[in-house]
């Protein structure tokens, strides 16, 4: 192989080309984990499945540094996930009781996001569903996108956000939409910034590929399959796990359920939309609130199926539920295609999807996983969920990166075929890493 010049700037690789391996004739960088990362992440208000990607790439790269436009985790959170890191915050996250409002100053969290400065660290990788992305890097820089949806309240989703906001064409809703519309110019203007995108799941990445037109590669979220265990024998109740929001369609749940007192259901979380929701329920369905993360295993694993009616753009909730061996009865649009092997397709099915958000399908989706069940097997839904560990997210991410900081060598030694037509290519060979 010809030597290398590295770059001017720091790198995440050595001086000797024994560090580098090929693909074609170009050189492919193995990645120092203790390169010095800037990790950019949206914004932190709790401890969700946006936050399990920043905790483990984070573990992955010891020397990561976190930039975050709010940051608003406790302190034994962060004790836990986040041990030794140090998270820079935006001004804005200094505001007088900013945690309630915090969504409202979203046409004010591009320009934020461009005032972090990333230009010293080795390389950056943003894990956007909004903005960080934007963040501003030097040309020499690599840069990795981890995308858990581009921003949904400012593309397809806009109409159902504003309908559920009660914004109509007033002075208000009129304000809003212009805001969407400038958030949807810097957006577009934004996306071909990192060196390369990550999908968290198919549905993600068509996405990526209609509203920016790029190429992306799926990475699935970690998954902690081995703290997760598995439970072979089930008891009689159904379980919903979500943030309870109008999109997670948990009212039609809980309607379906209504309608046949004879079926249990456990519903757990307890967010805005809750006191409707109780109000829609039965005497055979229960509420728990908010459970610590120990309750809420025991919940899911011992469930006879877990129910769930939203379109997520993964789903971290569903694949722990498989990797405790509960089968799956999903709306089928979204990431539950990709983790669910549906019954009448799989020679091993782990659950039933269905085609509608109606209380109808739902219905009919639980006979049909009631009148098959043997045929789900608990110990095939915990052979599934090993697609998604964290031992093979971590792989990916480090050939992504590797990837990304290669493209930055292809640049200064002249190698073109990471750019241009041949791009998408090259991306595409790499999908699929080889992991054990």
């Amino acid at each position: 192989m010809r030597h290398v010049r590295q770059p001017k700037a720091t790198t995440m690789v050595g001086h000797d080309t024994k560090h580098l391996r090929s693909i074609g004739k170009a050189p492919f960088a193995a990645i120092d984990r203790n390169a010095r990362i800037a990790v950019v992440h949206d914004w932190c208000p709790n401890f969700r499945g946006g936050e399990q990607v920043l905790a483990r790439i984070c573990r992955l790269f010891p020397r990561a540094e976190v930039f975050t436009l709010f940051d608003f985790l406790p302190k034994e959170v962060k004790d836990e996930h986040f041990p030794g890191v140090v998270f820079h915050v935006s001004a804005m996250n200094r505001l007088p009781l900013v945690k309630k409002y915090y969504r409202s100053l979203f046409f004010l969290c591009p320009f934020m996001i461009e005032q972090f400065d990333v230009t010293g660290y080795d390389a950056v990788i943003s894990s956007s569903a909004a903005f960080s992305r934007g963040v501003l890097t030097r040309p020499d820089q690599p840069h990795l996108c981890y995308v858990h949806s581009p921003v949904r309240y400012a593309w397809d989703e806009q109409f159902s956000y504003l309908q559920q906001a009660h914004l109509g064409f007033g002075p208000k809703g009129l304000a809003f939409r212009y805001l969407l519309h400038r958030l949807r110019t810097w957006d577009t203007r934004t996306a071909h910034g990192p060196d390369l995108m990550l999908a968290n799941s198919n549905y993600v990445r068509s996405r990526i590929e209609r509203i920016y037109g790029r190429d992306a590669r799926v990475v699935h979220p970690p998954v902690a399959t081995g703290e997760l265990k598995l439970v072979a024998s089930k008891d009689d109740y159904y379980v919903t796990a979500a943030f309870h929001a109008p999109y997670k369609r948990t009212d039609l749940i809980i309607e379906a359920f209504s309608k046949t007192p004879s079926r249990r259901l456990i519903v757990v979380g307890d967010e805005v939309q809750s006191k409707h929701l109780r109000s829609l329920a039965g005497p055979n369905i229960i509420f728990t609130g908010y459970l610590p993360r120990h309750e809420y295993i025991e919940k899911i694993a011992n469930a006879r199926a877990m129910v769930f009616a939203g379109c997520e753009d993964f789903g971290i909730a569903l694949a722990e539920a498989q990797a405790c061996g509960t089968p799956l009865i999903a709306f089928g649009r979204g990431g539950a295609r990709d983790i669910v092997r549906p019954l009448g397709e799989s020679s091993h099915p782990t659950g039933v999807l269905f085609d509608r958000q109606s209380v109808d399908s739902i219905a009919e989706a639980i006979d049909l996983f009631e009148e098959n069940a043997v045929s789900i097997a608990p110990h095939a839904c915990r052979m599934n969920a090993s697609r998604f560990s964290e031992e093979r997210f971590d792989l990916a991410i480090l050939d992504a990166l590797g990837l990304a900081q290669s493209a930055q060598l292809a640049r200064e030694t002249g190698h073109r075929e990471f750019f241009g037509t041949e791009r998408r290519e090259i991306t595409g060979s790499l999908a699929e890493p080889a992991l054990p």
